[in-house]
């Protein structure tokens, strides 16, 4: 368990409860956003898990410029509050410039720094002046001891409400690969550490114009990511990840998260004795 445990509604991030973060990529319309929430709310009901649904209003982060980013802030805010509404499930959404911050701590009960993005330190600060607990993704350029500094920017913020996330390192040409030892690191740092199981897998910038990527792997990352001591894990999840508009090669579907969800919440349970 972390040192410090992140409150949310009536659960803790960083307790004695698997904690996921999931949903698709990138906001393509409501009716994928409602098929994708309600899905996933009630295997985490089923499974007895916490849940937090993600997608983003925007991908500002991609190969092409042709590249489809979403429905932007304004439509997308209101989007996500919908399907707050509607399911009654905490929200977490990327920002990507300081002027955001305010306006998706309205909606978002997490706010997630982008992993290219860590190390802006006006991101982090606006971020951390909500007082919202906002999700720092390591960057695939940063080694995990180096997250520390990242922290203390949102510290220093005056907000203690903190997850870092850890995706993979960047390995040679379009690949990342990981290295568990980076989840002990960052636990050392207090709070909850996330596992981003499917960016894990991407390549970046591996189509040329595109990102690929290799959804195999992320059940086998996942579940070490659970052995090695992970307090969260995160997924993209969409109902048809081979038309999704952005990163379907490792985003898993919606019919595969039940079982996947439920192998790494017994490992979760195994690791700390639960049970």
């Amino acid at each position: 368990m972390s040192k410090h445990k992140i409150k949310l509604r009536d659960f803790e991030i960083g307790g004695d409860k698997l904690t996921i973060l999931a949903g698709p990529c990138v906001i393509e319309s409501q009716e994928i956003l409602d098929e994708t929430a309600s899905g996933l709310k009630e295997i985490a009901k089923d499974l007895d898990i916490n849940f937090v649904f993600k997608s983003s209003f925007d991908k500002a982060n991609r190969s092409s410029i042709k590249s489809f980013r979403g429905p932007g802030m304004s439509k997308g805010l209101k989007m996500l509050q919908a399907v707050k509404d509607k399911y009654d499930v905490p929200i977490v959404t990327d920002i990507h410039v300081p002027t955001q911050a305010e306006s998706v701590a309205k909606v978002a009960d997490i706010l997630q720094i982008p992993a290219f993005l860590c190390r802006q330190t006006d991101l982090l600060v606006a971020a951390g002046h909500t007082k919202k607990i906002i999700n720092i993704k390591k960057g695939q350029f940063l080694a995990p001891a180096q997250m520390k500094s990242l922290i203390e920017k949102v510290e220093k913020s005056g907000d203690r409400n903190i997850l870092v996330t850890d995706r993979g390192a960047s390995f040679g040409y379009n690949n990342l690969v990981v290295d568990f030892r980076g989840i002990p690191v960052m636990k050392e740092f207090g709070y909850p550490v996330v596992f981003d199981a499917t960016h894990s897998v991407q390549l970046p910038g591996a189509n040329g114009e595109s990102s690929g990527g290799d959804r195999r792997f992320v059940p086998t990352l996942a579940k070490a990511a659970m052995a090695a001591g992970a307090d969260a894990l995160f997924f993209e999840v969409h109902p048809n990840p081979d038309k999704a508009l952005s990163d379907g090669a490792n985003m898993i579907a919606l019919k595969d998260a039940r079982k996947l969800f439920d192998i790494c919440n017994k490992i979760f349970k195994l690791v700390r004795g639960l049970d």
